[in-house]
């Protein structure tokens, strides 16, 4: 989870608040669009975390080596790894070759190398603990968060101090500490996937009101955009919860997968 921001101006006070949430008003039926959700463990065998390694590109081994725990270099070289596999089979480029280029707040995107699949794949990831997600979408912004379950004296002061009113209520009328933890947790990730969408700031996805049965339709992302975006929870094993957010008006569907070592290409 990213460390607390600054508070929102009028959080907890219902004061300025984007449009709530919910579900969306009738329109003519839209096809959803697919999203694909790679489910990745990141606490891979040492073997695999070699092969990965050699993946990575100069500014990614640097950023693996920076830090002094070795657990976190080997989850981050898995996940960047994993990351570059997917996202080249889907480009149709080597994964060595692929290379990233950052918006304004660091969301990275694959640099378009002129083909019709560059110049449509979206994606995000996100890591938390042992697992990772990453979304790949096809013509629209998407955002993906994944987080272990917080404790619940974190899940209750952060909400009261950041989330809006209907979110803070949310979480407080859930009717034990591990299910104010939980809601917290659910509501964080979808946050963060709304965020991630549209590679905004943190704070800027603070007062969005997101609690409510999913999928959710947000008439309009509040600073993020004006225009609507959908949000989906996304069903992942052990304590984690995770959410993926696309913009726009037509809904989408999430196609699950899981990502094993069993397909990784021979590498020397």
């Amino acid at each position: 989870m990213t460390a607390d921001p600054p508070p929102r101006e009028g959080a907890g006070q219902g004061s300025g608040d984007p449009r709530p949430a919910g579900p969306r008003p009738s329109a003519p039926d839209l096809e959803p669009d697919p999203v694909d959700l790679w489910v990745i463990r990141t606490d891979q065998p040492a073997p695999v975390v070699h092969r990965l390694r050699q993946l990575l590109d100069r500014t990614e081994l640097h950023r693996a080596g920076a830090g002094h725990d070795p657990e976190r270099t080997e989850r981050f070289t898995v996940v960047h790894g994993v990351v570059r596999l997917l996202a080249a089979e889907r480009l149709g480029v080597a994964p060595v070759d692929l290379a990233w280029r950052r918006g304004p707040h660091g969301k990275p995107e694959p640099v378009p190398d002129g083909s019709a699949a560059g110049a449509r794949l979206r994606l995000s990831w996100s890591a938390s603990g042992a697992l990772a997600v990453l979304a790949l979408a096809e013509g629209r912004r998407v955002g993906a968060d994944v987080e272990e379950i917080r404790d619940e004296r974190v899940a209750a002061r952060v909400a009261g101090r950041y989330f809006p009113d209907t979110d803070v209520r949310f979480v407080a009328a859930a009717r034990s500490p591990g299910a104010r933890a939980e809601r917290f947790t659910r509501l964080w990730c979808r946050r963060e996937a709304v965020v991630k969408a549209y590679g905004g700031r943190l704070a800027q996805g603070l007062g969005l009101p997101l609690a409510g049965p999913a999928p959710l339709w947000l008439p309009d992302a509040g600073p993020l955009d004006p225009g609507p975006c959908w949000v989906r929870d996304v069903p992942v094993p052990g304590p984690f919860r995770a959410a993926v957010a696309v913009e726009g008006d037509r809904p989408f569907l999430v196609h699950r997968r899981r990502w094993t070592a069993a397909g990784l290409p021979a590498i020397r």
